[in-house]
């Protein structure tokens, strides 16, 4: 077995650390000063893009041919779409989630001159001003106001305030880390990846883990609105493994427990050889496995490839239920992913023309495409031959 002893206390508390760093896209410089700090305190040299995705390289035997690890740092959020004449604010959200979701959530807005904080709520969200009407409103961001804890009982009281249309608001995650392994908590997707992967670094370091190419560790701040690892990406960089969050809801294989390897998402699927790899290293090291398709879903994968990136890729992910949502996951499942990572990284090449950006045809991957063998038992065969 290839895969490295994963610090589990370390990852939960990383993991809680980066809940409590409100990160939505569009507002990531603090979570991305953290995580850069944690990278140099595990001894890797941090790169920053002028935006503020990370690049951290862990030296292998050679540059060229090298993998990558990617997860993102950024959330769902919201901002402040117009000042209301009720001295309330209506929102647009940040990313892809419903408004049934932020009814109710705790808010933090961030102005020019400081945070304030609220609740979202109904337009009609009293139920003794408005009786069944609560109940039978409709859903939607026009449908849902931020009630500002601060005197603000008209658009003017709101202007005197500070806030302004576009200023950024993150949701309060209110995480619960429980007994049996479950947490649940808002933002989960990618805070948990994020865990993960930093888990994974220091089982490489602290056992000294010699591997045969460099690996990538890259963070990225706007995933959550498409744009991902469009831009971090370097020449050297041959692979490029996704750590995100896979739904365990009805019509998927994704699960709470174990990794769960993704064979395509909406952009199509993901490269044979690399995702073929990881299961046989789930297989080889007796890490829980199962495979799924997403068909609502991307990754930075997805923006890598749109963005040009001429690398394999792939999508491995801890099960959450109620994605974007109030989510729910299992350390078991990180601490899955993050064995599953250490093992990727000391695996040896098996595709070296992928130490070159181009080459001939010699080497050449090649797929299975011959007549599978079968085997019928003894009495089927009999009754297909009508004996």
């Amino acid at each position: 077995m290839s895969r490295l002893a994963i610090d589990h206390d370390y990852m939960l508390h990383i993991l809680e650390k980066l809940l409590k760093i409100p990160s939505p896209t569009g507002y990531t410089d603090t979570v991305v000063r953290f995580v850069s700090q944690e990278l140099e305190r595990q001894g890797l040299n941090v790169e920053l893009t002028r935006r503020g995705a990370i690049r951290a390289i862990r030296h292998g035997k050679r540059q060229e041919g090298a993998r990558a690890i990617v997860s993102h740092l950024d959330t769902l959020g919201a901002q402040v779409k117009q000042l209301k004449d009720n001295g309330r604010l209506e929102l647009v959200a940040i990313g892809h989630w419903s408004a049934r979701f932020a009814e109710g959530a705790r808010a933090t807005v961030f102005t020019d001159s400081g945070t304030y904080t609220g609740t979202i709520l109904p337009l009609k969200a009293s139920g003794h001003t408005f009786n069944d009407e609560v109940d039978s409103a409709p859903v939607g961001w026009q449908h849902v106001e931020l009630r500002i804890d601060a005197l603000s009982r008209n658009k003017d009281d709101v202007i005197r305030l500070g806030i302004e249309i576009g200023d950024i608001i993150a949701i309060d995650p209110q995480p619960e880390f429980l007994h049996n392994g479950f947490i649940v908590s808002r933002h989960l997707d990618n805070k948990a990846g994020v865990a993960v992967m930093l888990a994974a670094l220091k089982a490489l370091q602290d056992e000294e883990a010699e591997m045969p190419v460099d690996l990538h560790f890259l963070f990225t701040i706007a995933e959550e609105v498409g744009v991902g690892a469009s831009s971090v990406l370097s020449h050297n960089v041959a692979s490029m493994v996704a750590v995100d969050n896979g739904t365990t809801a009805p019509g998927q294989n994704s699960d709470e427990f174990g990794v769960t390897i993704a064979m395509a998402d909406q952009t199509g699927p993901f490269d044979y050889h690399l995702a073929r790899k990881l299961v046989n290293l789930c297989k080889d090291n007796e890490i829980r496995y199962q495979k799924d398709v997403f068909r609502y879903y991307r990754s930075d994968s997805a923006s890598a490839i749109e963005a040009g990136a001429d690398v394999r890729t792939a999508l491995i992910t801890f099960g959450v239920d109620a994605s974007h949502g109030y989510e729910r996951i299992h350390t078991h499942a990180l601490r899955s992913l993050a064995e599953l990572i250490t093992a990727y990284a000391v695996s040896p090449v098996v595709i070296k023309r992928d130490f070159k950006e181009t080459s001939g045809v010699r080497g050449f991957t090649r797929q299975p495409a011959g007549e599978a063998e079968q085997e019928l038992s003894p009495a089927i065969a009999d009754e297909e031959l009508g004996e």
